[in-house]
């Protein structure tokens, strides 16, 4: 399929802006602060849209409407869980580390636990970002493929390499305002379809998709069942797992990951970072329901209209898009789901140059100059796009094979390593040690690997006592041994603690705010 001249027109529109605005970012000299946290002087609602845009990826444009379309709206109840978790956060990890760190979230660990602690955590982000943005690719590359029928490949290497460009050249300013742009089309972009959908006359009268859908009982939560069966069945993921395993997965995300922390630490203020990431939930929420309810509506519709659906439920979306929106709002749509992918790949690039440069090359070549890391983080950024070009490539999805979005939060919560776990155990104990923390870090790391390799769905060893739950709490499992076994290992074996733990953990930020709340306070 060939697009129509007028949304090659609509596409373009949308390239040139997203150039223009990563060529104004480059304007002037640039030190390394400004480069990767933005000179810390971004508005309150750029920086909401910014954490939006990072969280929406293509995954929410066509994982989550493929997953929808195909086993309801299990996924719905656990992005619901976002707004909760970022009250939380915004009241009490955003000041934490706009008062520990400079640039990377991982500092904070290497003053808890040292360095080892920090390189381990900085690796596992890394890992985990460079599986993500592989998904990201992978979803944006299905819709294209299905929208143009360009390679799957092609795409991938096309919009890999546009992003690497702006984001090397402009550095965080060019990617929260580029993010402002695509948040804001992928919204209009999102409404258009789902309003395509419940007024399709091709379905008969309004609304009609939805009462077909509700009798093909896909605007279902998912199972309910919540026994211990439900906790070992591996081949039936109910809600209640889904929540437990998301709420982890946001916690995690929005408390310790470098690409949404780094977020935080632009903004101008610590009240404006706070605002920001609660705020950017609140934008997050809306868009994750009309995308996994557009998604379940595509069953009505496909049903109704008698139109053969795709043999791919990832390619559900795309193939609604090519051959049932028309000419000029096709182009919005196209240019949304780019926006969905650039915006969340700029953001992700350039929080692992920020990692690579301020916890590995400052490590090693600490007297480097500001020019330097500045280089640094931009050949960083380069050879991090071109590895998430390659992941994507191994990730392109088989005829029959699980939703993409299925897999991907087992895969997701096995790569972060207990980093969860490693950030609790600093922050809300005083006890817990440098030693204390390794050997949780190894304890963890012998868990995950037996729960992998023993998990009942696809079992590599029989050991006689193997990993008996559902695999998709092989990583959620992982970051609770790491905290128990790192803080009992500290209580039994002592070791090293920093000099200033109090500062460095929970309490010490709750005598700032009583200080700053004292009427007698200077």
């Amino acid at each position: 399929m060939s697009l129509h001249f007028l949304d090659v027109v609509v596409i373009g529109i949308y390239f040139a802006v997203i150039a223009g605005i990563g060529y104004y970012a480059t304007r002037g000299t640039k030190t390394s602060e400004q480069y990767f946290v933005a000179g810390r002087n971004i508005p309150m609602w750029a920086v909401s849209f910014t954490i939006m845009a990072t969280i929406i990826s293509t995954g929410t444009f066509v994982g989550h409407p493929g997953t929808a379309y195909q086993k309801g709206l299990i996924l719905l109840v656990p992005h619901l869980l976002v707004p909760f978790v970022l009250l939380a956060v915004a009241k009490v990890v955003v000041p934490f580390y706009r008062r520990v760190v400079r640039m990377s979230a991982y500092e904070y660990i290497g003053q808890r636990f040292g360095i080892g602690g920090r390189f381990y955590t900085s690796f596992g982000f890394l890992a985990d970002r460079i599986f993500d943005l592989g998904v990201t690719h992978v979803t944006t590359a299905l819709a294209i493929n299905v929208l143009t029928g360009w390679d799957l490949k092609t795409v991938i290497l096309a919009v890999g390499v546009f992003t690497i460009i702006y984001t090397m050249a402009g550095g965080m300013e060019a990617v929260v305002w580029t993010d402002v742009v695509q948040g804001i089309v992928l919204m209009v972009g999102g409404v258009f379809v789902l309003g395509r959908l419940l007024f399709a006359p091709e379905a008969g009268a309004p609304f009609a998709v939805v009462a077909e859908t509700w009798r093909m009982g896909k605007l279902t939560l998912g199972s309910w069942d919540f026994s211990l069966a439900s906790f070992t069945n591996p081949t039936l993921t109910t809600t209640w797992l889904f929540c437990l395993a998301y709420a982890v997965q946001w916690t995690r995300r929005y408390a310790t990951d470098q690409h949404i922390v780094q977020r935080y630490l632009v903004a101008e203020s610590d009240d404006a970072a706070s605002r920001a990431a609660f705020w950017s939930a609140m934008l997050c929420v809306p868009v994750f329901v009309t995308f996994m309810f557009a998604g379940a509506c595509l069953a009505g519709f496909f049903a109704l209209a008698q139109v053969p659906p795709p043999a791919v439920a990832d390619s559900a979306m795309p193939y609604f898009l090519a051959h049932f929106m028309p000419t000029g709002l096709l182009g919005l749509v196209v240019a949304a789901i780019l926006a969905a992918a650039m915006s969340t790949v700029s953001a992700d690039l350039s929080s692992v140059g920020t990692v690579l440069t301020v916890d590995y090359f400052q490590h090693f070549y600490p007297k480097a100059s500001d020019r330097a890391r500045l280089l640094c983080g931009r050949i960083m950024i380069a050879a991090a796009g071109a590895l998430t070009v390659v992941a994507a490539w191994l990730l392109l999805p088989e005829k029959d094979s699980a939703p993409l979005m299925e897999r991907v939060i087992m895969i997701a919560s096995i790569l972060s390593g207990g980093t969860l776990g490693l950030f609790c155990l600093g922050f809300l104990t005083r006890s817990a040690t440098r030693q204390g923390c390794y050997i949780g870090v190894a304890c963890c790391a012998v868990f995950t690997a037996w729960a992998i390799l023993t998990e009942p769905r696809h079992r590599v060893l029989d050991l006689g006592i193997n990993f008996p739950l559902n695999p998709i709490l092989i990583g959620v499992c992982g970051h609770a041994v790491l905290f128990g076994t790192g803080w009992l290992a500290s209580r039994i074996f002592g070791g090293d603690r920093p000099a200033d733990v109090e500062r460095l953990t929970y309490y010490g930020l709750k005598q700032v705010k009583s200080a700053s709340a004292s009427p007698t306070a200077s």
